[in-house]
């Protein structure tokens, strides 16, 4: 999809994104069945701007769903009996998922505890952050014991065998962004483990495209997805800032830049879920969540890439014109859906919680002009009404893969356990208090008008 639209070919996109290719074809949509009926098509009532109780409100609940939910246990997973004696291993330990992966070692437990670290630092409030130390503090406590597990059996999934054993990008890097988060508030020497772990999975490891573009070998020997600006950007960003190292911030921009030039149509802006090198122009899809991914992962590098370095004005205006894109189609209800620009899939959560932060993010710091706080806190709301009185959260998309038909996005189901989209709302509700707190919000006409507040 590259330059389609523009007149003048891939070369105008080539200014920004400095990558040459052919330019791809916009593939035909397949036409599918109407959606069925819902039993109403109101839309919510405009309850106006956001107060800071309310938003804090939603994010107590689900802090609350979160410290009630956690088990900080040890089971034998074959008999769910608890483990209490560390000194010999067995095969069948692992760590108490049942009520889901709340203390366990995964990419969406990653953007939760750096959700919980940032809601801290938004509110002063130290739940949160006690929270996500008492995670990581769980996780290395029981380091050792599954390594000595590992060493006798190989890696075992729930005896942390995605930290012990990386194999792939979503096992390191949405935790070892975290880790260095939560390092630099509150350090640990336990941490830097995981965080060099983590480093040699990206750095060394990792499968890339000859441009040094992260790619993955499924679902065919060489593929790109849109999941992986999250999955290494943020990481690479966090390295940079804390070790004052170009190359990781020369690395983080590259994956955007190389990402953007081969799934980032700039007509639209719209990214596709994947691309796959050896199969040519397939379908393209633009699922909700991986344009999320995307938009949190530039608005992660932003915030800490110099404003001298080379690239920063390439990713500015890729963010720019993904923040236009996503503002273009967000519904009356505040949400975006499944398939951003197929308004008869359904309405998604997490991806709606991703745009939020990634928006309200470049309005607070400067990215984005004003004029898109009302698409944020339209989000927001949204975003909030999912948010149950325990602390659950509806409407979340479980785990997608990279598919070629239209018709696997519109059947994914939603679940309350679907942790992806448990983070996303935890930033996206911290960034919107912090917007709250930058702008005053006038209202003319039942239009939202924010203003920053002058020094």
């Amino acid at each position: 999809m590259l330059g389609r639209g523009n007149g003048s070919g891939i070369s105008a996109w080539q200014t920004i994104t400095g990558v040459a290719g052919s330019p791809t074809p916009a593939a035909a949509q397949p036409t599918l069945p109407a959606a069925p009926p819902t039993p109403s098509t109101a839309l919510p009532a405009d309850d106006g701007a956001p107060t800071e109780a309310e938003v804090k409100a939603v994010l107590d609940r689900i802090l609350d769903h979160f410290v009630r939910s956690t088990p900080y246990r040890v089971i034998d997973t074959a008999t769910g009996r608890p483990i209490t004696d560390f000194a010999q291993p067995i095969r069948t330990a692992g760590i108490d998922t049942r009520a889901g992966e709340f203390n366990d070692w995964t990419y969406s437990m990653g953007v939760v505890l750096a959700g919980m670290l940032q809601v801290s630092e938004a509110t002063g409030e130290g739940r949160y952050q006690d929270y996500a130390f008492r995670n990581f503090d769980f996780i290395f406590s029981r380091l050792p014991y599954f390594k000595r597990q590992a060493q006798a059996f190989g890696p075992q999934d729930q005896g942390l065998g995605h930290l012990i054993a990386m194999q792939a990008l979503d096992d390191c890097c949405a935790m070892g962004a975290a880790l260095i988060q939560a390092q630099a508030v509150r350090p640990d020497p336990r941490y830097q483990e995981g965080i060099d772990l983590a480093a040699e999975q990206v750095l060394r490891r990792q499968l890339r495209l000859p441009d040094g573009t992260l790619a993955r070998s499924r679902p065919v020997p060489i593929a790109l997805w849109v999941d992986d600006f999250y999955m290494s950007v943020p990481f690479l960003a966090r390295l940079g800032a804390t070790t004052g190292a170009p190359s990781y911030f020369d690395d983080a921009a590259r994956q955007v830049i190389g990402l953007s030039a081969r799934l980032f149509d700039p007509a639209t802006g719209l990214f596709a879920h994947a691309w796959f090198g050896e199969e040519g122009s397939g379908a393209r899809f633009h699922w909700g969540r991986g344009n999320g991914w995307a938009m949190m992962a530039m608005a992660e590098l932003l915030t800490v890439l110099p404003e001298s370095h080379p690239d920063r004005a390439k990713v500015v205006e890729i963010f720019r014109r993904a923040a236009r894109g996503a503002a273009e189609l967000q519904s009356g209800s505040g949400l975006w859906h499944q398939l951003l620009d197929r308004p008869d899939s359904y309405l998604e959560t997490s991806a709606s919680a991703m745009l939020t932060f990634a928006i309200a993010r470049g309005v607070n710091r400067g990215w984005l002009p004003p004029s898109y706080g009302p698409v944020a806190q339209s989000g927001w709301r949204g975003v909030a009404r999912r948010v149950r009185s325990d602390g659950r959260i509806d409407g979340i998309c479980v785990a997608t893969t990279a598919a070629s038909d239209a018709a696997y996005y519109y059947q994914r189901p939603t679940d309350l356990a679907a942790m992806q989209g448990y983070g996303p709302t935890l930033l996206a509700g911290a960034e919107v208090l912090t917007m709250l707190r930058n702008f005053e919000v006038q209202r003319t006409n039942g239009a939202y008008l924010y203003r920053r507040h002058r020094p």
